[in-house]
């Protein structure tokens, strides 16, 4: 997929203000459409946890990427990219422009970057769970692909384990799907990145985290949880409803479900300014208490975009 000139990407850590100022961008250029870039808010019924727009908020703008799949279902980055891409086609047959406000950090990259990703290998992947010893994996995979091997820590289970199946699955090299996502090639894609004060980000995490709850995010998890054919191994990783979930099953009371939610929210958000904060091609505007404070600056980079 080669996107057209013309799309922006707005970046930021969870509770950054991105999709309020998104839709605010939306609104002041009639014709633009928001894609979310978020690997939850695509599961139906995941609504409040999310922060999924409103269905007002949808009839005023058109979404994309949002109620793609049921939360039983493992939904791929592979799987993602494929929907992505669908829905830039659809928006650029219609001569219209978007704006792609991110948050998960592969998901963006395999879509700015069209990345090449490789399929999954259940039964190689369940040969390679079975073995205990990771540092004897890595130097397995030294002598498949030293290249892969050599991009990534001997004690790092996900990522050896993940590029010893892909290599081992498909007969091909993991590092010859692509230089990695330590590179950051020229893209067609405008993107600006917010940048919010780490005292201001933790309290707004908190804050928004309680309006959540009052909101009913228990209740969503406790529906979600009854539900027969249960959670994916994906989608029960979601903040907020994995803390939640073990409380429901007796695990912990809920005052310390909501504390380690909110921790485990502030954790995320440091993983994501470390994880964004490496591409240069993302222009950083500062935004204090009003994220919409910044919305000149991104109304500006998006008219400079325009093909």
């Amino acid at each position: 997929m080669v996107a057209p000139k013309g799309h922006l990407l707005l970046v930021g850590t969870t509770a950054s203000g991105k999709s309020a100022l998104g839709l605010e961008a939306a609104r002041r250029r009639p014709g633009v459409e928001l894609v979310s870039m978020d690997s939850m808010a695509l599961y139906r019924g995941m609504d409040i946890g999310t922060a999924t727009p409103s269905a007002a908020e949808r009839a005023e703008v058109p979404h994309h990427l949002l109620d793609l799949a049921d939360p039983s279902e493992d939904y791929s980055v592979a799987d993602f990219q494929r929907a992505a891409r669908a829905a830039l086609a659809d928006i650029g047959e219609r001569d219209a422009r978007a704006v792609l406000v991110g948050g998960t950090g592969l998901h963006v990259r395999a879509v700015v970057d069209d990345l090449d990703i490789p399929g999954r290998f259940a039964q190689v992947r369940a040969g390679l769970d079975a073995e205990p010893d990771t540092p004897a994996l890595h130097r397995r995979l030294a002598e498949l692909d030293p290249v892969a091997a050599g991009r990534m820590e001997p004690t790092n289970r996900r990522r050896v384990v993940r590029a010893l199946e892909v290599t081992l699955g498909s007969g091909r090299p993991f590092s010859s799907y692509g230089p990695g996502l330590g590179q950051y090639p020229d893209t067609p894609f405008a993107q600006v990145g917010l940048r919010v004060p780490r005292d201001v980000l933790d309290a707004r995490i908190a804050e928004r985290f309680a309006r959540m709850m009052d909101e009913g995010l228990l209740d969503e998890v406790a529906g979600l949880l009854e539900r027969p054919e249960g959670l994916s191994a994906t989608a029960a990783q979601a903040l907020g409803y994995r803390e939640l979930a073990v409380h429901l099953r007796g695990g912990c009371t809920l005052d310390a479900a909501v504390e380690e939610s909110v921790a485990a929210t502030r954790r995320f958000a440091r993983r994501q300014e470390r994880w964004f904060r490496r591409d240069p091609r993302i222009a950083w505007v500062d935004v204090g208490d009003d994220p919409l404070a910044a919305l000149d600056e991104v109304l500006a980079a998006f008219d400079a975009c325009a093909p």
